[in-house]
């Protein structure tokens, strides 16, 4: 790969610049001091920009505690919205990252955001059964008939207004007005659409696992961080024992 795309991937400095940079003779390669922007450069060496290391990963994979009133894109063009993106600090993303698959404005919780456009992809595929796991906090109240009803008919899965048929959704009631659900699939607004059915308009959603990835405690609402190795490894055999 170029040099100076493999910087310009890597860093917040566009091409320009790298090429401005190396003809400074700011730019080194394994201890030598680069002359070319077209000069060969790979993941496994050690470039350095004014002597500082700079980080390089084909890949990134970060995990986000999205606040409400964010968006789950790469960019907005028509109000000016904040997009996940804009919260996220650069060295935990790349030029071409993005939010695996979407949650609602006003949802809360775990948001994948990469660069994999591969992962992402069997991720989200229904053919892969990747689980969602959300909280729900109801304008209404789960009594033990009604809570009975919601659980059996969304084992089975539910018919919406519009007629789309929803796969099985498992339901566990927490409390009089709050319930964790977990779904396969990821239809426009499903779990309000799905609750609408029973007359419980929700009032609030989080969500607090995607696969085997779970909504760290001590990650705060706005806050991110990289996946560890672990999570990552969880993440990719999940795809592949789900074949």
């Amino acid at each position: 790969m170029r040099l100076d795309k493999i910087l310009a991937d890597n860093t917040a400095f566009s091409r320009n610049d790298i090429k401005k940079l190396i003809l400074k003779k700011c730019v080194e390669i394994n201890g030598i001091t680069a002359k070319k922007p077209n000069e060969n450069a790979e993941f496994g060496d050690e470039i350095k920009i004014k002597g500082k290391t700079i980080p390089l990963r084909e890949f990134i994979y970060c995990i986000v505690n999205k606040p409400k009133g964010v968006l789950s894109a790469t960019k907005d063009g028509y109000y000016n919205t904040k997009t996940v993106l804009d919260i996220i600090p650069a060295e935990f993303k790349k030029k071409d990252s993005f939010p695996v698959g979407r949650l609602d404005k006003n949802t809360t919780g775990l948001l994948l955001v990469t660069n994999n456009g591969d992962l992402a992809h069997k991720l989200l595929s229904p053919k892969f059964h990747v689980k969602k796991t959300y909280t729900v906090t109801v304008d209404g109240t789960f009594d033990a008939v009604l809570a009975e009803e919601i659980t059996e008919k969304f084992k089975n899965g539910v018919t919406l207004k519009d007629g789309t048929a929803l796969k099985p959704a498992e339901l566990k009631i927490l409390s009089k007005h709050k319930a964790e659900i977990t779904l396969t699939e990821g239809k426009f607004h499903q779990i309000k659409r799905m609750f609408g059915l029973f007359n419980l308009p929700v009032e609030e959603l989080q969500r607090t696992s995607f696969g085997p990835l779970k909504l760290p405690k001590d990650l705060a609402e706005g806050q991110s961080r990289l996946l560890t190795d672990y999570e990552l490894e969880k993440l990719k055999c999940t795809i592949e024992n789900n074949k």
